[in-house]
């Protein structure tokens, strides 16, 4: 194949993965909460664990805070702290509903049209803890509006991502000071 083939080739590949990955749905194959609010689940939330990724590698003191953004999206705010890097990290995204904003299905991106997705599949009545899976077995996540959880919540928590294929014991449990 000549070289004028070949970057054609290549370019139709690049552009073909560009498309599938701007029009791909996320997919959510969990039961998320249904009767979600919104405005009750904006506002700061302290990262209590998580399955471990590369974003968050070596971070304590994790936070993520949601706010509505004009669009009717969400702002999405991560931060925490590099222990190895001894410095702060930040990621700035945004996330939408992937159906309606009364099911906690969502999909959030940090890097432009590329869309992950974000579940919450367990929120307490006060929205004060909550369990969120990512698209796969990959990513979760429990949140608390303060730096600890109760005992009988985390509980919970753990054993329906355990049912659900999760391995708990993968869990990285965050460093809250």
């Amino acid at each position: 194949m000549d070289r004028k083939k070949s970057l054609l080739l290549l370019t139709a590949v690049a552009a073909g993965t560009t498309l599938y990955n701007l029009l791909k749905p996320v997919k959510s194959n969990v039961a998320v909460v249904q009767g979600f609010q919104k405005d009750k689940y904006l506002g700061e939330w302290y990262e209590i664990a998580r399955i471990d990724f590369y974003w968050e590698k070596n971070l304590k003191n994790v936070i993520a805070s949601y706010a509505s953004n004009d669009d009717g999206s969400i702002r999405v705010n991560n931060q925490g702290y590099d222990m190895v890097k001894e410095k702060y990290k930040q990621s700035i995204g945004k996330a939408k509903f992937v159906r309606s904003e009364e099911e906690g299905a969502l999909k959030v991106s940090f890097f432009g049209p590329f869309y992950s997705g974000y579940n919450v599949v367990m929120v307490d009545d006060d929205y004060r803890y909550a369990l969120v899976f990512g698209e796969n077995l990959d990513y979760m996540w429990i949140l608390s509006r303060d730096k600890t959880i109760p005992e009988d919540i985390k509980q919970k928590y753990l054993a329906y991502a355990k049912r659900s294929g999760y391995a708990t014991d993968k869990l990285v449990w965050t460093i809250q000071e």
